[in-house]
Parts: structure tokens; C-alpha cells; sequence
């Protein structure tokens, strides 16, 4: 936040944070241009993106989701023709087009995510920052590089059947909870209209931290969280 300017409008650029509105809408709220918006938009995020829980209790539910790669913002150098507004993938799940998100989500609501660059134990336990240990339990719907990290730090793992309901003889063991994070974080982004990939650790943490601290967020909140003193450095500190 050093040498950011205009400091009388950053609780209305919070509150607009809260709410998830446009760029074009921040800008109308806060009365400055949308490129400040935009450059405003992301430095409130730097610190979000990086407060995460240290650990995650108990049984810890994991599972992948997948976001479409976007290179929104860029006018050259594409790959391939821009979409418009967001686009759909050829093909859900694995696929080149489709970007691995990793989300690990303990019963308490302590969330841990992060892009995968690949799909392999290496990247899931880059991702998890050694929030999960054998201490905890994980449950999966069975994917490989899941299993493949669990089996080599020696931690617990329950794969249940895909959707991810329980079982009668374990009706604890379920990732129900996570593939309903998955949907809300889906459902929220949708109003973007596509998210830059390069940008989405930003758009996760942002996601995040509005979990986190719960629908009680007051702007004054995301400013502590901007400086970084998120929700889960909060609880850290405490």
C-alpha cells in the first residue's frame, strides 16, 4: 500500500471489494479513473492472496476444480483467437485449455487453494504449504496426484466414489463441503466475465478472505487484510 494515493477513498474501494462489483462501478464509486481502479483492485489483493491458514484440522477434505484459461487484458501475442466474454472450454476437467485449482478445506471452513502448474504431487504439496501433515485426514474423490502426495507424506486417506457423497459405513467421509466452495467460487467469478490466468492467485485469496471473515466484513476489515492482517493472519497474531 506504500505511495498509494488518495488515501480518503480506500474504505469506499473496500466496500467495493466486499461487494465484488465491476472495475467500471469501483471507479464510479471511488471517482477515479478505471485503470487506478484496476491498479487499486490488486494491490488490495497482494497480501489476501498470501494470508492462508498455517494448518488445517482434522479431516481435511481436497479436491480439484478447473478454471478456463483466460489472457484477458492481452491485445497480441495470443495462441490462439480471444473469446469473448469469458468463453467455455471444449472439454471440462483435465485439458490444456483448463487451469487446475487445488482446494483443501478443513471442517472448521479453514481454506487452503492455489494454481497447480501441473497435476502432480510435487505441485499438491507446493500448494498446500504444509498446512496438511499426518496428523490430519485427508478425503478425495481418488485423484492422482492427490493420492500420490498423501501416500508419500504418510497421511490418512479415504477416497469416496465420485460426487463425493458419503456412504453409509462412512458418513463422515464425504467432500461435500469442498465441491460446495468450488460452486460458490465459480458462481462469484462468473461476474468477471473471465479472469486473467496470470492474475487468479489474486482472484482466489480474494475469494478467500471473504470466507473467512464471514458476511460481519467491514470495510475496515479489508483494509486491515490489504496491510496485511488478513483473517487468518489475525487469528495467527491472537
Amino acid at each position: 500500500m506504500a505511495r498509494l494515493r488518495k488515501r480518503e477513498r480506500w474504505a469506499a474501494n473496500a466496500q467495493a471489494m466486499i461487494d465484488g462489483v465491476s472495475l467500471v462501478k469501483v471507479a464510479q464509486r471511488c471517482g477515479v479513473h478505471a485503470t487506478t481502479a484496476f491498479r487499486w483492485r490488486h494491490r488490495f489483493l497482494a497480501a489476501p492472496a498470501l494470508d492462508k491458514p498455517q494448518r488445517l484440522n482434522g479431516i481435511v477434505e481436497i479436491d480439484e476444480t478447473f478454471i478456463l484459461e483466460s489472457f484477458k487484458g492481452r491485445r497480441s501475442g495470443l495462441s490462439r483467437p480471444a473469446r469473448k466474454r469469458g468463453g467455455k472450454a471444449k472439454h471440462p476437467g483435465l485439458f490444456f485449455e483448463n487451469i487446475p485449482v487445488l482446494v483443501a478445506r478443513d471442517r472448521d471452513g479453514a481454506t487452503i487453494d492455489g494454481v497447480l502448474p501441473e497435476d502432480t504431487a510435487a505441485c499438491v504439496a507446493a500448494a498446500l504449504q504444509g498446512a496438511v501433515t499426518s496428523a490430519n485426514r485427508l478425503v478425495c474423490d481418488g485423484g492422482s496426484a492427490i493420492r500420490a502426495f498423501a501416500r508419500r507424506r504418510g497421511i490418512p486417506l479415504h477416497v469416496v466414489a465420485a460426487p463425493g457423497k458419503p456412504n453409509k459405513a462412512a458418513p463422515d467421509m464425504h467432500i461435500q463441503n469442498v465441491n460446495a466452495y468450488h460452486g460458490r467460487l465459480k458462481e462469484w467469478l462468473r461476474r468477471f466475465h473471465g479472469v486473467a490466468t496470470k492474475n487468479l492467485p489474486n482472484y482466489l485469496g480474494w475469494r478467500r478472505a471473504l470466507e473467512a471473515w464471514g458476511p460481519k466484513l467491514k470495510p475496515e476489515d479489508w483494509l486491515l487484510g490489504a496491510l496485511g492482517q488478513g483473517p487468518y493472519q489475525h487469528l495467527t497474531l491472537l
